[in-house]
Order: C-alpha cells, then structure tokens, then sequence
C-alpha cells in the first residue's frame, strides 16, 4: 500500500518535472511514510514519484519505482495482489525468475509475458502506472471493485496522475476550482466518480486502464473484459459452501504480510466474522481493535467482548470521549482529500489503528452491499413503481414537509441517480438551490451529468445491490477509508469485495442471497456454526459516533454557521440544535461553507 503520482510532459523542463512530482508526493507522504522512490526518463518527458508503505517483503528489494526487463519496464504501484503467488508459480513454468518477495515484481513479468491482458489476470486492490519503453506506452491501471483510486488530468496531451487530488494543487499546473462539486456534496453527502474539486481532475473508472501512447500524445481508456455472471447455483447447500469456502481463502489472503496487522472489530456481523473466520484459518494469532463510547446508546462493547474472548489474538480497545472527539475533530476535516460526510469515523478508528502499531487491517465493507444488508434491497420494488410515475408528478415533491417525501422529486430524473438520491439523497434541488443561491435549472443540469444507468437485466434487489456498491460504496466508504487510514499510514483490506468471494456472491441464484425475514440471511447460514446467534440475531447498528450530540457542543464545528448571511442555512442550524435536522447534513453545509 503505497501512494503514486506522476507528470508525463515532453515539452517540461525535466528539473521542473522531477521537483512538481516531488512536491506531489511529499504532499501525500503520509501515505508512504517507509520509502519514496522517483524514475525521471528525459527523452520522453515522464517522471513517476512513489511513497512506500511496505508491508510485503520489508527489504530495500521493495524500492519503488521498480525497473524490470532491463530498465524497459517501470512501475509505480499503490495496492495488495492477492494471487501474487499463484500467478509467480505460473511465470516460474514459464521460465520468469524473481529476485524480490514482492507482489510489484509479479506484476511486471506478468506484463512482460501476457500484455495489458495480464492486468485482468491481477485479483487485488491496486492502481499502478506502467512504463513500457519499447512500445512507448504508459499505462494507468486501476482495480475491479474501485478500492484503491487513481486521478488523472489530461490537458494538451500531457498526463497527470496522482493517488490524491489535493496532489494536483503541488505542481506548477494550474488547476481550476470545479463549481459543480458543492451541488454533489449537498445531494449525495460525497462527490460522485468521476468528479472531483477540480475541474480537469477525474477518477479512473474502476474495471480499466487508461493507455497513453507517448510518441502520439493519445490517450484512451478501456474496461477490462469481464463476463456476464450466469446464476448458477440453485441449491442452498451448495451457495452456503460456495461462500464459505471463498469467503475464508480471502481472509487467508487477506492477512499475508511481512508487518503487523489486524481486525477492525465493530461487534456487528460482518467483522465479528471475519474475526473468527480469521482465528480459525491462520496460524498465527489475529490482532484485533475496537472503537468504543461512554454512550450507552453507540456503544457495542458487550458484542465485540463476546467476540474477542473467542479468539487467541489480542485484543485492544479506546473509547472515544468527546473531549478526544473536540481536541481532534479540526485533525480529521483538515484530513479529508475531498469533501465528503462519512470520513470522520475512519480517521478516529485509522487514528487508534496507529496507535496500536498495525500497518493494516481487515474491515467488513462491501457485506451489505453483496448480501442485501440495507434497507434499499427491500425497498427497491416501491421506488421503481414510483419512478414510473409522470415527472410532472414527481416533481411535487417538493411541496412536502417530510424529507423522505420530498425526495420524490428525484425520481423525475428518470435514471439510477435519481433512484439512489431517493434512498439516500441529502437535501433536494429547491433546498440547494437556497443554499447555494443558484437556479433549480443549475443545479438539475449538474445532477444529471451523472449518467449512470442500472443494467436492465438485473432483478430488483440486484438494483438494489447495484446502486449501492456502484454509488454508495464506490462513492463513500471506500473512497473515505482509504482517504483517511492512508492519513495514518494505515492500510484497510476488504475480503468481501475478494475477487473470487464476488463472483461466488453473484453466482448464487437471487430466490437465495435475498430472501428471508433476517438481512444477509445466506452470508449468515454459511457460517451458522460459527456465528454466534446473539450477535446475527441482534439489531442493526451502523458504526457511527455521538455525533448529533457531540457536534451540536462543538464550538469549532458550530461556530461556522453563526454568521451566515443566508436565512435557509440560519434556519438548518436552528433546527439542528434543537435536534430536527441530522448532523450528516450540517456536515454538508459545513464543508460546502468552509471551502
């Protein structure tokens, strides 16, 4: 896990090249605090920066950019390859030797030997940049669930690419504020793929590479061939084994490392699994970390005890007062790369992550998503009855006072946007259009610019499961965990978005994975024997602090909406003192006014 950058330009003078990509990286350094690395090829105008978290194979051989095939191959790579070993076993039938442990390695002789193809051959998270001298291409990359990010600016035919956005802002490359991005903010609580802050910056779609030819100057982007998952599997014995079996080899996986690393253990389903899941097929034994409150009301702390007595790793727990909260909430909102509402909780739990000395650790996202954890799965049949209805209609909406009512008038978008900002939308068009003083034309035209459609042959929880992993998961609390664990030089891995655990997810008839009274009944069955049923058969939290009670006291995070100067925004925060509006959405306005 590491943090890359890089300019190619051959008009540039190469110092001012080399010092921009310097300055990008020291920028990010937080991210790669063991190790920087930097490749400059003057002919060609291409400079490639790295920031090193090493965690596989701790020797200097790790050193990166990394030169293969004669210095005919470079690379700078930020990710983890899980089948790494499986595919050097591969290349070794095939003659390739290595001289590192290194998944980097593996990477470019599986280049040197397939082509681009190699890089659909890659199950991982990762987002690299590759050099070929020969054929006088560089390549962008990034992984098929989206989890680690990669943004790229192109301008005149020259290319940028940086693990951060606020990166751009290093070089001597003058970047534009994107007016859009506080309409986003507002409507979805993040900025949607491929928007960001600035103008020309954008995210690499997940699923693709981006290939810049340098004797052309040209660029085009391509998705990796992938197939349509056929339902195969009918029976329920045979999915319940299927996700077993594949959901325990990615935990294995998933804890290959050279450095410390651990379990963040909420107490909920997800990561209790993976705890025991994790206790049961390693040797070694798995550290784990919880995050915890003097409040009653958020605090798990009888469920991860449950959980941890369970297992023969150690165990670590903080609890979070909200003096801890106060002194470093400033910390966390300076932390952010892009706005967004849902990072706060990543840096404090990241924070105690470092404390702890661990260098990465398993989390539970993309469960909800694949299994059917949210509210939309059983929902998802009433909104598409509703969106049918005419747009003139939906549009009345806005008349209502209930603000699950008002997102009605989303659904007059007609498209997946509009379905999930019914579901999970902030403040709608006429409300931020009085926040931001801009026409309800301006800010329909800049929601709408997300062209994102549901693939139609997709049953109706399947929609569900698609907006949610494609919008919410993509947009939210992948791009947030690793913004903010990265702060800390901490790596976060997700073995439910496994490569192998996804296809065997997507295999599984949908009368199976969706049905039942219990959400995530089918992930729950597999591991029947080794779930306990206080902690499936409980209520849902979702990891969250005090917030509404805590933010509503903080002096640093209150004081900003004091002065206003606009009577919609007065009104918010009078109803959020007084408890009627919710803090996500103050969190909004707080970054919309502060930037």
């Amino acid at each position: 896990m590491c943090r890359i950058a890089g300019i190619l330009n051959k008009a540039a003078n190469t110092e001012q090249l080399a010092k921009d990509v310097q300055a990008m990286c020291d920028s990010m350094k937080h991210g790669g605090p063991d190790d920087e690395g930097f490749y400059c090829d003057e002919e060609n105008g291409i400079c490639f920066g790295h920031r090193r978290l090493a965690l596989i194979d701790l020797s200097t051989k790790g050193h990166q950019p990394m030169h293969y095939n004669d210095d005919n191959l470079v690379i700078t790579f930020n990710g983890e390859i899980y089948n790494y070993l499986e595919l050097k076993d591969e290349l070794k039938q095939l003659n390739f030797n290595f001289s590192t442990k290194t998944d980097t390695e593996v990477i470019l002789a599986a280049y040197s030997a397939w082509g681009k193809e190699s890089f659909n051959k890659l199950k991982g998270m990762f987002a690299l940049a590759l050099h070929d001298r020969n054929k006088a291409l560089v390549y962008l990359v990034r992984d098929k669930a989206g989890i680690k990010p990669l943004y790229y600016a192109t301008s005149s035919g020259n290319l940028t690419f940086a693990s951060e956005v606020k990166a751009f802002s290093c070089t001597s490359e003058k970047y534009t504020e994107n007016t859009d991005w506080k309409v986003f903010l507002l409507a979805f609580g993040h900025i949607p793929e491929p928007f960001t802050t600035l103008a020309n910056v954008k995210m690499l779609p997940k699923a693709s590479l981006l290939e810049y030819n340098i004797r052309t100057s040209a660029c085009k982007i391509s998705a990796f061939k992938q197939k349509i998952q056929l339902k195969t599997i009918t029976s329920k014995k045979e999915a319940e084994s299927l996700i077993s079996k594949s959901l325990s080899e990615a935990v294995k996986r998933h804890l290959i490392a050279d450095a410390r690393i651990g379990i963040f253990l909420s107490g909920g389903v997800d990561s209790s699994l993976l705890t025991l899941i994790a206790d049961k097929n390693v040797n070694a034994s798995v550290n784990t970390l919880s995050i915890n409150f003097d409040d009653e009301q958020f605090s798990e702390k009888k469920f991860q005890d449950l959980i941890s007595s369970k297992i023969k790793g150690e165990h670590a727990e903080y609890t979070v007062s909200e003096g801890a909260f106060n002194s470093l909430l400033p910390r966390a909102l300076e932390a952010m790369d892009q706005p967004t509402t849902d990072g706060i909780n990543s840096w404090f739990v990241n924070y105690y992550a470092k404390q702890k000395n661990l260098k990465a650790v398993l989390s539970g996202v993309g469960a909800d998503e694949l299994f059917g954890g949210y509210p939309s799965f059983k929902r998802m049949r009433r909104v598409n009855l509703l969106a049918a209805l005419p747009g003139f209609l939906l549009k009345a909406g806005k008349y209502f006072n209930k603000p699950a009512l008002k997102r009605i008038y989303y659904l007059s978008y007609k498209n997946a946007a509009g379905k999930y900002l019914f579901l999970r939308g902030f403040f709608t068009p006429p409300e931020i259009s009085k926040i931001l003083n801009l026409s309800l034309t301006e800010i329909n035209t800049t929601l709408n610019k997300l062209e994102a459609q549901i693939p139609k042959h997709l049953g109706v929880e399947e929609q569900a499961s698609w907006l949610e992993i494609n919008l919410y998961m993509q947009n939210q609390l992948l791009k947030d965990t690793d913004s903010m664990s990265m702060q800390h030089g901490v790596e976060v891995r997700v073995p439910f978005l496994d490569d192998d655990v996804v296809a065997a997810v997507n295999a599984v008839h949908n009368d199976l994975k969706y049905k039942g009274e219990k959400t995530k009944k089918l992930l729950i069955d597999a591991f029947y024997g080794t779930l306990p049923e206080t902690i499936w058969n409980r209520k849902k939290m979702g990891f969250t602090f005090p917030f509404q009670k805590w933010l509503v006291k903080n002096d640093f995070f209150i004081e900003r909406f004091n002065h206003s100067s606009n009577d919609f925004v007065d009104k918010l925060t009078t109803d959020f003192k007084s408890g009627k509006v919710h803090w996500s959405k103050m969190m909004a306005v707080y970054q919309v006014l502060n930037n």
